[in-house]
Parts: C-alpha cells; structure tokens; sequence
C-alpha cells in the first residue's frame, strides 16, 4: 500500500485534507475523509434504513392474519343477532361473512378460546424479539459488526415468516412467530445505528429519521395489501411480505458498508480505510491510505475488546451508563405500550379495522417529517415528556368519550404522540452511549419497547369488553414512565463520543 502514498506536496496541496492534521477526533478524522453528506452517503443511508420497512410489516402483520373476523346468523331470530356473544350461540347458527382461511382465528376455531390463547402469536412474536434483543444486541458491538448483524436478522426474520405461512396448527404458527421476532429483534437498532454511523454529526439526526419514513412506509402497506387480499388466505400476506424482504437482505449484503467508526474502533485498520475509500468522492480516494490515517490519530487507543460480551460488561460497570439505560428503558416501555398496543386495539372501539390502521399508519409519516426538521431544535428531554403525557391523556379518554368520530379522533393523536415520543427517544438514546456501546444500548432501549409488546395482546384481549383494562392501563403507564427521563442530561447539539472514558468525563 505504500505505493499508493501520495508525495507530500500533493497532500498538502488538498483543501480538503489537511497536511499532518494532529490530534484530530474521530469525527472529525471521518468528516475530512468522506464530508457531512455527499451522494453515496445518503444513498447508503437510505438502503439501509430502508430495513425498517419490512420490520414495520411483521411487526404488525397480526392485526391482519390473526384478527377476528366477521360474522352473520344463518337465521335471524331473538337468540341469534348481530350484538350477541358469538361463543353462546349453537355453532350451526352462525357462520363468517368470508371463508374462514382468511383468518387464523377462523381457520384454527380460535373464536371461543382463552383471551391468552388469542393474543399468543402476537406475544410470541414479541417474546421472540425480546430473548433475540437480548441474545444478538453485543454481536453488533463486538464481533459481527452492524451490516453482517443487519443481513442476519433481516433473514432469520424473512424465513420464520415464510415458513409461519406453512404452519398446520397454532402452535407451530406460534412457534415460528417466536423465530420471526428472534430475528427482527436487532434490525431497527442496527438499521439506526449503521444509517447515523456512516453520515456526519450534523445529519445524524436526519439519517435516523429516514428510518422512521420506512417504518411508516411498511406500516402503510400492510393495511393496503390486507385489503386487497380480503377473502384470501392470511398466508398469502405472510408471503408477500417475506419473500422481498429475503431479496433485500442479499442487496444489502453486497450493497451496503460497515460502519467506518465501529472497524476504526475495532482497529481493522485496511477494512475502515477501504470503507472510506469506498464512501469518499472519487478526487479524494487516492489519498486515503493508511499513512495518512497513521498520521492523522492513534490507532492503539481506540482499539476495543473483542468479548461478545465487552458491551454489555462495559455498561453494567459504570453507575451513569446503568442509570441512562434504566431511564431510557423506562420509558420505551411506557411508549410501547401505546405504539404497540393501539393498532392491536383498533378491533375493540368499534373501527372499521383497514381505516382505522391506515389512519395509524399514516399518522407515522407527519410523525417522522415532524421530527425530521425538529430534531435539530427540539429539546430532548421536555420533547419526551410533553409528548408521552399528551399520548397518556388521549389514550385513556379513549375509554371515557362515547362519540365514534371523537374517539377515532383522540386514538389518532394518541397514537401519533407515541410515534413521535419514540423517534425522540431513540435519537436520544444514540447521542446517550459511546460508539463502544451505542448499539447495545440502543438495542436495550427497543427490547423495553417490545416488552411492552408482549404484556399489549393479553390487556387488548382481555379488554374486549372493558376498555380500561387495555387503554386505561396505557395511558397511566406511558405517563408515568416518561416523567424518568427528567433526571437524564441533555444530549441537545452534543457530538458523539467514542469511549466510555470521554463519556464519562463529559458526564463529571
């Protein structure tokens, strides 16, 4: 490599670069090498991000295929009606208004069951992301990296569910759900870390964001493919939304790049000058050889343990990491709760089911665009608690108002406050923890989310028939949960950190 050594001169003639730059930062080794955001960047950005898409869809796949359906009386008469207990009635006297391999309540006979029966899948499918949190979130930090994670999960995730598609019963049906939210457990917090990792400090926020337009995108599209498959099998919507998200794992895999800053960190020295060789505007790749980088910081400081459990012992150690994660944790759990439990919900205040998601789905997009341009002004903190107090009154008032069209109304602003409370969040959650630990951190902020995701079928089951045992309960819990993070510090304009040791001398 020494051939490819520009002459002095020539380096010193770049306006770019600068001749023996001393004691440079990491950000600012990266952002003289490859700039704030240039072309490749935005479009490594958006391929990446676009992963939050099909985590959308099987995230909540189930308000479709697992959803009760409809159903008439064969004969009309004083013991059968529309408004009566379906589970009371002779089975002979009435039938569903579409076939019954619409559904796999209709298909399994799953009508009648145990409320914990019915939301099984569902909390499968959280469980599984849950145990997969948990279990893949140190590999990204430590030896696989965030693309090689990425690629992982997004096929773990696109097989269980073309395989869900094949299931005979309900327990096998559960069972791959379990595998499915295993492996999409780690494909938003790699897709977000990967996406901010690869632009400059001051895109950071915005990269994330792209993210959350692909959630809502994915979100969008399921209500419109479950109601262009009505009266179909629910198979045919597991399929057609796995199959291209087996495509896009491949694209990414021969498409995307590591994070320069993570193999920097792990001193792979050739891969994270050839990542940014491969980042960088071609008038700059010539000079972009690990002299230059030599000169320019100190590899051996930064050089990380290679423990898949470094991460996770990193933060375990220092009193203001488990402080910031306990905080953060908190209140993704009181978000999820509303983020997740709301469209599963939808059946229970009496909504037509496709309006009622797509209305949810669409309050994503002014979601994400609100804090697309905010981000950069909105106070962090003050942001996550004003937005999950107003998620926690709405929700509950849910339950209290009769009129439809209020109702439909103070659901939408719930939901939408949820969304945008948890974009916030997780923007905060990455300029919180070093890059050492910021996908497991990340990570550990999602898993408190998707907890909430497991308790939110049973209560939305459970809540058939009275309300507030389903929003009630949400409501007071996102409340309470977000008021936590009023003792975290500000993260508001602060560039990132490396290691644990300049984030702990920023926090003294």
């Amino acid at each position: 490599m020494a051939d490819e050594n520009p002459p002095p001169t020539e380096a010193a003639a770049s306006p770019d670069i600068p001749r023996n730059p001393q004691y440079l930062t990491l950000d600012d080794t990266i952002e003289h090498c490859i700039g704030e955001l240039g072309w490749s960047q935005l479009l490594q950005a958006i391929l990446i991000s676009f992963a939050w898409f099909f985590d959308a869809q099987q995230a909540f796949i189930s308000v479709f295929t697992d959803a009760q359906p409809k159903w008439s009386c064969k004969h009309s008469s004083d013991s059968c009606n529309n408004n009566a207990n379906v589970c009371k009635l002779p089975r002979n006297s009435w039938e569903w208004d579409l076939p019954a391999f619409t559904s796999t309540v209709s298909e399994w006979s799953l009508e009648c069951a145990n409320p914990i029966i019915i939301g099984l899948p569902a909390s499968s499918f959280f469980t599984g992301c849950l145990v997969g949190g948990f279990a893949l979130a140190t590999l990204a930090d430590s030896t696989l990296g965030r693309k090689n994670m990425l690629v992982f999960s997004s096929l773990v995730m696109s097989l269980s569910g073309v395989l869900a598609a094949v299931s005979t019963n309900v327990w096998m049906y559960v069972a791959f759900r379990f595998v499915c939210g295993f492996g999409r457990a780690s494909i938003g917090t790699c897709a977000l870390v990967l996406s901010t990792e690869l632009v400059g400090k001051n895109w950071r926020g915005n990269a994330g964001i792209m993210g959350f337009v692909c959630f809502g995108l994915g979100f969008l599209s399921l209500p419109a493919e479950a109601y262009l498959l009505r009266g179909y099998s629910w198979r045919l919507i597991y399929l057609c939304t796995c199959v291209p998200s087996l495509f896009y794992s491949v694209l990414v895999y021969f498409a995307a790049q590591e994070s320069p800053r993570w193999l920097f960190i792990k001193g792979r020295k050739e891969e994270f000058v050839q990542a940014l060789r491969s980042i960088a505007e071609s008038k700059k790749r010539s000079r972009l050889t690990e002299s230059f980088f030599h000169e320019t910081v100190n590899w051996e400081e930064e050089v990380q343990e290679r423990d898949i459990y470094s991460a996770m012992k990193m933060l375990l150690n220092k009193g203001w990491a488990v402080r910031r994660v306990a905080a953060v944790m908190a209140a993704g759990l009181g978000i999820g709760m509303i983020f997740y439990g709301m469209p599963l919900g939808l059946g229970n205040l009496s909504f037509n089911l496709y309006l009622g998601v797509m209305l949810n789905a669409l309050s994503e997009f002014p979601s994400s665009f609100l804090t697309f341009f905010l981000i950069g002004k909105l106070n962090r903190k003050s942001s996550i608690v004003g937005l999950t107090l107003l998620s926690g009154i709405c929700s509950v008032a849910c339950v209290l108002v009769k009129w439809k069209k209020i109702k439909m109304g103070l659901e939408a602003v719930s939901f939408f406050s949820a969304s945008t409370g948890m974009n916030v969040l997780l923007i905060y959650a990455l300029e919180l923890f070093p890059t050492c630990v910021r996908n497991s951190a990340v990570s550990m902020v999602r898993q408190a989310v998707v907890l909430s995701g497991v308790l939110s079928p049973v209560l939305v089951a459970a809540g058939k028939h009275n309300g507030l045992i389903s929003y009630g309960v949400f409501g007071v819990t996102i409340v309470l949960c977000g008021l936590i993070v009023i003792w975290l510090p500000e993260t508001k304009g602060r560039t990132f950190c490396d290691t644990m040791d300049e984030e702990e001398k920023r926090e003294e």
